[in-house]
């Protein structure tokens, strides 16, 4: 493979093309996101799309929402690097969908009605419990963002031949600027329709480079195997365990437990599920997302592998975006500027589908759950909320998430995107699974639990990873300036995940105030049967 990979090394970007194909993508989704935007007229419609698409749309928006920058061009690249320790993300993704699916999914949606607080205070004390969680929400979602947002700039920065980071920082501001104008324009129907765009084209854009990978290998995967040991610095110890982790195990068992566990707590996956408009609507979502997520994840191992044979671990690493830049560079090795240029909008695409969900998530926490539950509520206890204010409340925070989404992006350049992913994971897992699991499960759950899970969870994550080798101590990290690093972890997953789980069992037994039995009933059997669950969320 060493002519193929030379002729990779030959094609030359072409910026005008890729600003074309770029522009041109831009235009057709802002266009579908006004077309879209015309019906939202109620807090229902701009949190939950009126709860009006079908079971197989919301599937396919869902698999939008989940096959981040990170299922594609991190893992991608992490394969190219890292070989079999790279696809662990890919295995760790799904295995993580499996369990959101029958643990949370199906009893969250029939029990809330726009936001994860809303099922995790159903039975417990409003103020307290949706403040915990709209803050816990606020802090997942900021970040995947700086995933995202950091994904983007190099991204761009590759499409584009920018290699300096000031022109990075300038790409990121602009993309983040574009999430503001879809949120803002189109809610979350607008948001929805560019998810499902955006997953067609990126499983058929990711479908049709797997088939051409393949071919130039004669439909063999040991071959194609082969063509990547012998173009890694590393030989064959890219098709075992061992490249990343083996230095220290215990790191990637803190990883497993993230992404195995984060996804039960993923706040704008969850949230997907107000989308439609029965129960067994968000059923048949999840047979469809299962298929689509699954299949996915298997063509990662072919194009992860097809990079490091094709365009070669040391090329990668050197190219602007560095680790994330693996798939665009396969497609300019496969097709030319032409599919470059393809693949890199579909990548933009996916990047820009999935931040305008996560700034939709985060600003329906926000305004929902603290603005309307918390600060008016707060006032005389029956709610004084309007729900044109609310959606007000969150158009400008929308503008505010999108501000730190950029500052925050730009601090983040370089990272591997599934590696930051999985950072939010953790967090994820940590702060929220735990209380959704006592909320749906344990009778005896109180709000003293659901409160010390939630901080104690999201200060433990937070806090390790601020004192781990992600934030400090190496040329690699987000500081690289200052060092300290005492965690020996890149993930705290293996820590903080137990940690929150023990805090809510704490918690809760040693409350000396019961909560009503009453609501717990109501909320079991409305999480099982879906019945009552169009009802407003208030008691």
């Amino acid at each position: 493979m060493t002519t193929t990979h030379l002729a990779a090394e030959a094609v030359q970007n072409d910026p005008v093309l890729n600003i074309a194909i770029f522009g041109a993508f831009v235009a057709v989704t802002l266009f579908i996101v006004i077309r879209a935007s015309r019906n939202n007229k109620t807090a229902a419609d701009y949190y939950a799309a009126g709860r009006s698409f079908s079971g197989t749309q919301n599937g396919f928006a869902i698999a939008g929402d989940y096959l981040s920058a990170a299922s594609f061009l991190g893992i991608c690249g992490a394969i190219a690097l890292n070989g079999y320790d790279g696809f662990l993300y890919s295995i760790g993704f799904l295995v993580a969908w499996l369990v959101a699916l029958l643990l949370v999914a199906e009893m969250m949606r029939n029990t809330g009605k726009f936001t994860m607080a809303d099922v995790l205070s159903f039975r417990l004390k409003q103020r307290p419990v949706r403040m915990a969680a709209a803050l816990t929400t606020l802090a997942v979602c900021f970040f995947y963002l700086l995933a995202q947002m950091s994904g983007a700039g190099g991204l761009v920065s590759l499409l584009l031949g920018i290699d300096d980071r000031i022109g990075q920082s300038l790409v990121i501001a602009i993309v983040g600027v574009l999430m503001i104008v879809y949120v803002l324009i189109g809610g979350m129907k607008g948001t929805t329709w560019v998810q499902i765009v955006k997953a067609v084209l990126l499983i058929a854009g990711a479908l049709a480079m797997t088939l051409w990978v393949l071919a130039l290998h004669g439909f063999s995967l040991n071959t194609l195997l082969e063509s990547a040991v012998d173009n890694s610095p590393s030989g064959e110890k890219i098709l075992g365990p061992g490249l990343q982790y083996g230095a220290n195990p215990l790191d990637f068992l803190s990883l497993g437990m993230a992404l195995v566990l984060g996804t039960a707590g993923l706040p704008h996956v969850l949230m997907r599920f107000y989308t439609v408009p029965t129960a067994k609507e968000a059923r048949r979502s999840v047979v469809w997302a299962i298929w689509l997520i699954g299949g996915f994840y298997l063509l990662t191992l072919v194009l992860g592998y097809g990079a490091g044979a094709l365009v070669g671990p040391e090329r990668i690493a050197a190219a602007p975006g560095g680790v994330n830049s693996a798939a665009p560079l396969l497609a300019q090795a496969l097709g030319g500027p032409l599919l470059m240029g393809f693949i890199s909008a579909v990548a933009f695409a996916t990047i820009l589908a999935v931040v305008a969900g996560l700034t939709i998530t985060a600003a329906a926490s926000f305004a929902h759950d603290i603005y309307s539950n918390v600060i008016k509520r707060g006032k005389d206890g029956t709610g004084t909320a309007d729900p044109n204010g609310e959606v007000k409340v969150a158009r400008r925070t929308v503008i505010v998430i999108g501000v730190l989404a950029i500052i925050g992006g730009i601090g983040a350049q370089g990272q591997n995107i599934a590696f930051l992913v999985a950072l939010a994971f953790a967090i994820a897992a940590s702060a929220n699974l735990p209380t959704i699991l006592y909320s749906l499960f344990w009778k005896r759950f109180n709000t003293r639990g659901a409160v010390w899970s939630m901080y104690g969870g999201l200060l433990a994550a937070i806090g390790l990873i601020v004192i781990s080798p992600v934030f400090s101590g190496n040329d690699k990290a987000m500081i690289p300036g200052i060092d300290i690093a005492i965690f020996p972890l890149n993930n705290p997953g293996i820590v903080s995940i137990p940690l929150g789980f023990l805090l809510g069992w704490i918690g809760t037994i040693t409350a000396k105030t019961a909560e009503s039995r009453a609501l717990a009933a109501e909320m079991e059997v409305r999480s099982l049967t879906g019945f009552g669950a169009e009802k407003a969320v208030d008691h």
